[in-house]
C-alpha cells in the first residue's frame, strides 16, 4: 500500500465526533510521520473544519451512498477511519469498498446486528486478503476487549494458568452526543434488533453452536446471560448493576475469545465474560437499584416507536453533543477481575480523563487507525491476519502501548 496517497482518511470528519478526530490527528501527528486527509459528503463543511483546526490536509468528497465516489477514497488510503453513523445506514458502501481495495477499516459503532452482517458477508474474503476490518473501536468496545485480553495473557504468561472468567466494572461521567443516540434509535428500528439478545451473536458459526452447547452442559449459560438485576459483588465488596453497553461489549469480547481459540491461542476452557456498572458507598444498593430501574425504563421507551417519538425532541440531535467543559471534565474507569482455573485472581485497570463517548472514543479510534497505518508488522498475527476482527484480535498490544503513550492508564496487578 506504500504507493497510496494517504495513510489514513478520516470519513465523517464534519460530524460531532468526526471534528474531534481531525483535532486529534492535527495535534498528535506530523506531516513527516503520517499522510492523512478528511472526507465526507459536504465540501464546504469539511473545509470549515480543516480551517478551524488549522490542518493543511486534503478534502475528499463522497456521499456514503455513492459507491463510485467511496471506491475512489478507499483506493487512495491504507486505512479508512469512519465516524459517520448510524453505521447500518451509512457504513455499508465504505466497508464494501475497503474489502475490494484491501483497505484496513476502523469505526466507533456499537451496532452489533450490523457487525454480524459484516461477518457474514466479508469475513472470509478479508481473512484471505489480510484486510483488517475492525468495528467497535470506540468506548465500545476497547476497554472491555483490550482489558480482558490483558488479564488473560497476564494469567497465562506470568502465572502459567488459563483464565476461567473475567468481569469488568465501569464507572463514568460525561455526556451523550446526538450521533450515538441516533445509532441507538436506528438499531431498535432495524429488523436485527432481536438479535441483540443472543450472547454469542458475533461468534464464528461453529464456535457459536459449540459455545451454546457447552454453556448448557457445564452450567456457564447463566454467566453468559446479560444481567437484569442489581447484585452484591464480593470481589469489589460493593453493589453493581447491569451496564447499559454490556449488550454490545460482551459480544465483542466473546468474539475475541472465539477467534483466539481458532488460532490456537485460547483464553481458557469454557471462558466467560461479564460486565457491570459499579457503585461506591454510601447507598451503593440504592444507586444500583435506581440505575437498573432507570435503564429498564429507557430501554423500554427505545423499543417502542411512540415512546421514541416522545423522547427524541428532548435528546441531543445528530451533529450536536456536550460542551467542551463537560467533555474535558468527564472520565471513565474500567476495573477488571480475572479468575484463573485454579481460583487465583488478578486485577486490571483502564482509566482516563475525558468523557467516554467523545474524548475517550476519539483517542481509541484514532490510535487504532494509527496502529494499522504505522505498525502493521507488529500487529497480532503479522501482516497476514485479516477478517472482521476486534480490537484485541486485530490490534492487541500495539494499541495498548499507543494508548499508554497517549496518557491512558492501563495496568494489571
Amino acid at each position: 500500500m506504500s504507493d497510496r496517497a494517504y495513510d489514513v482518511v478520516l470519513y465523517g470528519a464534519s460530524g460531532f465526533v468526526g471534528k474531534q478526530t481531525v483535532q486529534y490527528f492535527a495535534s498528535h501527528t506530523s506531516s513527516k510521520s503520517i499522510r492523512w486527509a478528511i472526507a465526507g459528503r459536504n465540501r464546504q463543511k469539511l473545509a470549515a473544519v480543516r480551517d478551524e483546526v488549522g490542518a493543511a490536509v486534503d478534502v475528499l468528497v463522497a456521499d456514503s451512498q455513492d459507491q463510485q465516489a467511496i471506491d475512489a477514497i478507499a483506493a487512495q488510503t491504507q486505512v479508512l477511519l469512519n465516524t459517520a453513523g448510524p453505521f447500518a445506514l451509512y457504513g455499508n458502501a465504505l466497508v464494501d469498498a475497503c474489502i475490494r481495495y484491501k483497505t484496513h477499516y476502523v469505526d466507533i459503532t456499537g451496532e452489533t446486528p450490523w457487525v454480524k452482517t459484516l461477518i457474514d458477508r466479508y469475513h472470509t474474503q478479508a481473512a484471505a486478503d489480510g484486510t483488517r476490518i475492525i468495528p467497535c473501536c470506540g468506548f465500545d468496545s476497547v476497554p472491555s476487549d483490550l482489558g480482558t485480553y490483558l488479564i488473560v495473557r497476564h494469567l497465562q504468561r506470568e502465572l502459567g494458568v488459563s483464565c476461567k472468567q473475567v468481569n469488568a466494572y465501569f464507572q463514568a461521567f460525561g455526556g451523550f452526543n446526538g450521533g450515538t443516540l441516533a445509532s441507538a434509535i436506528n438499531l431498535y428500528d432495524s429488523p436485527g434488533a432481536t438479535q441483540m439478545n443472543d450472547p454469542f451473536l458475533l461468534n464464528p458459526p461453529a464456535s457459536h453452536s459449540q459455545t451454546e452447547a457447552d454453556s448448557l452442559q457445564d452450567g456457564t449459560g447463566d454467566r453468559n446471560r446479560d444481567p437484569q438485576t442489581p447484585s452484591f459483588d464480593s470481589d469489589l465488596n460493593t453493589w453493581v448493576a447491569p451496564f447499559f453497553m454490556g449488550v454490545v461489549n460482551t459480544r465483542i469480547v466473546r468474539r475475541s475469545a472465539a477467534l483466539y481459540e481458532e488460532w490456537q491461542e485460547p483464553y481458557g476452557l469454557n471462558f466467560t465474560y461479564q460486565e457491570y456498572l459499579k457503585f461506591d458507598e454510601p447507598l451503593a444498593w440504592l444507586k444500583a437499584t435506581g440505575a437498573t430501574t432507570g435503564l429498564g425504563l429507557f430501554m423500554g421507551i427505545l423499543q417502542h416507536p411512540q415512546g421514541r417519538g416522545l423522547l427524541q425532541p428532548w435528546l441531543p440531535q445528530p451533529g450536536s453533543g456536550p460542551s467542551e467543559q463537560t467533555m474535558n471534565e468527564g472520565w471513565f474507569s474500567c476495573e477488571l477481575v480475572g479468575t484463573a482455573m485454579d481460583g487465583r485472581k488478578v486485577r486490571g485497570l483502564i482509566r482516563d480523563q475525558g468523557d467516554p463517548g467523545n474524548r475517550a472514543t476519539v483517542k481509541f479510534v484514532c490510535e487504532s487507525a494509527l496502529s494499522l497505518a504505522l505498525q502493521a508488522d507488529e500487529l497480532p498475527g503479522g501482516r497476514s491476519r485479516g477478517g472482521i476482527l476486534t480490537p484485541a484480535t486485530g490490534l492487541g498490544d500495539v494499541l495498548v502501548q499507543r494508548l499508554q503513550r497517549a496518557g491512558m492508564t492501563i495496568a494489571s496487578f
